[in-house]
């Protein structure tokens, strides 16, 4: 009975959506101590926590915080694909702001920048949502509208240039500390909880899921479907500036050409990874985060290890590959069939029997 029941238990946890990203994070992050004996280390120095696995936490926080809106949006069935031009479009204004004002290190100018940034991603939110839920454009083409459009943008801010900005108060929020920690971890981490706590214990989870799986029946039912999604894709914008801010921050310029680019693909990557279908439907918040940290980490590694640059993308390609085909379930189906008829045709192979010589008599 006992030994049915811890079967039983095992099953479950195996079966978990959130199972087999901690497998490969674990397996990745074990890894590196074949190149990095000290890669657990952690230590204070100067009141800040320093070592390996808090740089990952702390490089990976921007993408944590675009992939945490990409999950809503692939939640409702759609995608967006405008999140790295909305990070180098918040960045590139926040600094803007604050490389013309009078007093650059001021409260006043660092969250007027801040607001500038916020309130720009809201009103680009809001164009790929009206696109998406009122006009009836396929969302990867609404949002490549942008994806386009939004990296001249924020070239033009730039005038093409780096623009570099001296401000303490800004540089807290992707380079600073708080409370030991780096303060970008203790900023994504908040939006994390209170994403949970907003799609868990309410119903607006459960009404996002339902627009995505069946948009006709939440119709049906009175779902206010086009809100819904206009709301998520602000969301998302809202979540790629906060991040553009961390990255702009982090090295106190903005790149209206480099910052966030690609970061998309990451972010749908790490959707992908934590479980969520691009179908729509249900979807993970835990396993997003989950995925976000096992790019992060297979990007330190591959740093680690000291593979070519210009290898590296083709190493992480054949990685998320192997981590996308390991939880799959229908792939791991076929691979248990596949033994199962392997040992069953073993079990019923005849054996090898000697030649009977027979002599025939005259």
């Amino acid at each position: 009975m006992t030994t049915a029941l811890t079967t039983a238990r095992a099953r479950a946890v195996t079966r978990s959506r959130l199972f087999w990203p901690a497998v490969v994070l674990a397996v990745l992050l074990l890894g590196n101590l074949a190149f990095t004996p000290d890669f657990f280390a952690v230590h204070v120095q100067g009141g800040h926590l320093y070592g390996s696995t808090v740089d990952i936490l702390h490089f990976g926080a921007p993408l944590i915080l675009v992939s945490l809106g990409m999950t809503l949006v692939i939640a409702t069935g759609g995608i967006d694909l405008s999140v790295g031009s909305t990070v180098a479009i918040a960045g590139a204004l926040a600094c803007q702001h604050i490389s013309e004002a009078a007093d650059p290190a001021g409260l006043g100018t660092v969250f007027g920048a801040m607001g500038i940034a916020l309130g720009t991603a809201v009103l680009l939110g809001v164009a790929n949502g009206v696109l998406v839920a009122k006009v009836g454009v396929q969302p990867i083409i609404a949002t490549l509208i942008l994806m386009v459009a939004g990296r001249g943008l924020a070239q033009l801010i730039t005038d093409g240039q780096i623009i570099t900005v001296t401000s303490e108060p800004y540089k807290l929020i992707g380079g600073g500390y708080w409370l030991t920690m780096p303060f970008a971890i203790l900023l994504s981490a908040l939006v994390v909880l209170a994403t949970v706590l907003l799609t868990r214990l309410t119903a607006l989870g459960l009404l996002l899921e339902s627009v995505g799986g069946n948009p006709v029946a939440s119709r049906l039912v009175g779902i206010r479907a086009m809100r819904l999604v206009a709301l998520v894709y602000v969301f998302s914008a809202l979540c790629a500036a906060l991040a553009g801010l961390m990255v702009s921050s982090n090295v106190s310029a903005a790149d209206g050409n480099n910052a966030g680019l690609w970061i998309e693909l990451d972010a749908i990557l790490a959707v992908v990874l934590g479980g969520t279908s691009l179908n729509g439907g249900r979807f993970s918040i835990g396993g997003t985060v989950l995925g976000a940290l096992i790019i992060q980490t297979l990007s330190t590694t591959v740093y680690t290890i000291g593979i070519p640059p210009e290898t590296t993308l083709v190493f992480k390609a054949f990685v998320v590959i192997a981590v996308c085909l390991i939880q799959s379930p229908v792939f791991r189906a076929k691979l248990a069939a596949r033994g199962a008829r392997a040992r069953r045709t073993a079990a019923v192979r005849p054996h090898a029997v000697a030649p009977i010589n027979r002599e025939v008599g005259e």
